[in-house]
């Protein structure tokens, strides 16, 4: 008997168009960067073959076809020689556009938003990322029924032929979807609820939150291992990562002119210009946690020929979002090693000399110093926190609150004696409270009223 052995799947055939309105467009961007980006986010799918792309110029969009028939024919005849079975069209394609389409050219068709919800459908991990991609895509899908039931207009109702008209089929599915929606909303009302205790706990915490956010592709997941030492999947792919990761670290501690704080580093999913209306709401609960941050690191790819266009569609995004434009930022300028040594060097002076911007490289690790001080000293700045001497003592065997301190790096130094652990503290009025809500025994005395000898768990200020 022949041995059955397992044939990979043949890879689609893809041709991307980039509709361009000429003088009436209003994207930012030049057709040919938004062609090469269209491209990135085809090629972001698994199981594609790139066959062709091309930038189609349009006076005005047609609204039952997109495109006029010169221009369909033409655009036919390509597809046809490259033997194309799917077409990615890089912007919005109303239902009846998308029918009318795959029925000119005989392919399949994405438009922009169809295809970046299939990107995320294929990246999503968690469950949460589950849960908010097919909410989308249900959403998505919702308005497109109709492409899908044209030859099931209606349904009869009642007995025999006096019956009036019963529920159609397009009427069916759509009460369908709106049920589903319904179980996925109240299924990420949980999660929100979750985030909100998470968040809830990590206040009790005296860490501050530092959020990296930026345009897809920018290097944040980079950047976030470089920091973290996690091992966060990055590679130069558009939406590499989708679901959020949170991690801990120290930085330089006093005796190398740092204050030695600990804070959690949130990296976010990356931004795209247009990105879908229904994604931002599906991953509102996850982009929450910019909202929460302390500090913003907008991750940018400087040496992107459209660097200052991505940072504007980051921005939109952020103010949709409703994030205070009062919030501390740094804008890192990262992928330097990408540009020539001149135009590196000059970035790095530039840097130097203004506020708020630090320019590095995720990858070699050039400027991350740099990065690091000003993280610690803006930080400082905002939670305005003066670090102030005490000593307290504890009992020998109280290694629950010795640990907390030294975890917290505001032990400065420590020394038995008969009464107890005597430690030495150099810390904020947050990182006290926190202390004193951990132990539940601390208390400050009063000044007027300073206790001759120490007990454990009173603060006493240094002389």
């Amino acid at each position: 008997m022949a041995e059955l052995t397992e044939t990979a799947a043949r890879p689609t055939r893809a041709y991307v168009i980039h509709p361009d309105l000429g003088r009436a467009r209003t994207q930012r961007r030049e057709p040919e960067h938004s062609l090469a980006e269209a491209v990135a986010l085809a090629l972001a799918l698994p199981g594609i073959e790139m066959v062709g792309s091309e930038v189609a110029n349009l006076r005005e969009p047609n609204p039952g076809k997109l495109f006029g028939k010169g221009k369909l024919a033409e655009i036919k005849e390509r597809l046809d020689a490259v033997e194309a079975e799917l077409v990615l069209i890089d912007g919005p394609v109303t239902p009846v556009q998308q029918r009318n389409l795959e029925k000119e050219w005989g392919v399949k068709l994405l438009d922009r938003t169809g295809l970046i919800l299939e990107i995320f459908a294929d990246r999503a991990r968690t469950r949460e990322g589950v849960l908010q991609v097919e909410l989308a895509a249900l959403s998505y899908q919702r308005t497109r029924l109709v492409r899908a039931w044209t030859h099931l207009e209606r349904q009869r109702g009642g007995l025999g032929f006096v019956g009036g008209p019963g529920e159609t089929q397009i009427e069916a599915d759509r009460r369908a979807i709106d049920e589903q929606m319904t179980r996925l909303r109240r299924q990420l009302d949980r999660v929100v609820k979750t985030r909100t205790l998470h968040r809830a706990a990590r206040a009790k915490v005296p860490y501050p939150i530092v959020a990296l956010v930026g345009y897809t592709n920018a290097g944040k997941s980079t950047l976030f291992n470089r920091l973290t030492g996690a091992d966060v999947f990055a590679k130069d792919m558009l939406f590499a990562t989708l679901d959020p990761t949170m991690r801990a670290i120290r930085l330089p501690d006093a005796g190398e002119g740092g204050s030695g704080r600990k804070v959690i580093l949130s990296d976010t999913v990356g931004f795209i210009s247009d990105l879908p209306t229904e994604l931002v709401a599906a991953f509102r609960a996850t982009l929450e946690e910019v909202l929460e941050a302390d500090l913003i690191l907008h991750i940018r790819d400087i040496s992107h020929p459209e660097t200052e266009e991505q940072a504007e569609d980051v921005a939109d995004i952020l103010d949709s979002l409703g994030v205070d434009e009062d919030v501390a930022a740094i804008e890192v300028w990262n992928k330097i090693d990408a540009l020539g040594p001149d135009t590196r060097t000059a970035l790095r002076r530039t840097d130097a000399r203004t506020e708020g911007v630090q320019a590095v490289s995720a990858l070699t690790g050039e400027g991350l110093d740099d990065l690091i001080g000003a993280i610690d000293r803006l930080l400082g700045d905002v939670l305005d926190e003066p670090r102030t001497e005490d000593r307290l003592t504890l009992d020998f065997a109280d290694g629950r609150s010795r640990a907390w301190l030294h975890e917290a790096g505001v032990v400065e130094r420590e020394e038995a004696t008969e009464t107890g652990l005597e430690l030495h503290l150099r810390w904020t009025a947050r990182q006290k409270g926190a202390f004193e809500a951990f132990s539940g025994t601390a208390t400050a005395p009063e000044d007027d009223d300073e206790p001759d000898d120490w007990r454990p768990g009173q603060w006493h200020p240094a002389d």
